[in-house]
């Protein structure tokens, strides 16, 4: 049984669903497991993380009017505020999605269907530098 770890830096634009199956795939990839278990982890409690479809962006736009109708920024029921009106509705948005996935790995490579992509979800208005942690066991 082998285990390798790293942490990725992931510079988002702002609100929405930055997709990073492609640096974590690379880095799988030079991981030499070939069988095991992805663990995706996010350290940050206004951002997440979400397998969706990669091929139409308007899935993207949906989900996140479906979130601003869900936790709308500046909404009066929130008393947590000390970063801006967005604030508080990130929290809620990230405790409704999640902070850590598993993925399976399959003869060296990610088992995500056909149109699934991992996406790091930025739930702040404005740009971050976001942290997320990957851990593989396998052989």
């Amino acid at each position: 049984m082998r285990q390798a770890q790293t942490t990725l830096a992931v510079d988002t634009r702002g609100r929405g669903l930055h997709e990073i199956t492609r640096r974590i795939a690379d880095w799988v990839g030079g991981a030499g497991v070939a069988n095991g278990l992805l663990t995706v982890f996010v350290r940050h409690t206004s951002a997440s993380l979400l397998i969706q479809e990669n091929a139409d962006p308007g899935v993207q736009r949906d989900l996140e009017r479906f979130f601003s109708r869900l936790a709308p920024d500046g909404d009066p029921l929130f008393e947590h505020d000390t970063e801006g009106p967005d604030d508080m509705p990130a929290h809620v948005r990230s405790a409704l999605t999640a902070t850590q996935l598993s993925v399976p790995l399959v003869d060296g490579a990610l088992a995500l269907g056909t149109w699934q992509g991992i996406y790091l979800y930025e739930h702040r208005l404005r740009g971050h530098r976001r942290e997320v942690v990957l851990h593989l066991i396998g052989d």
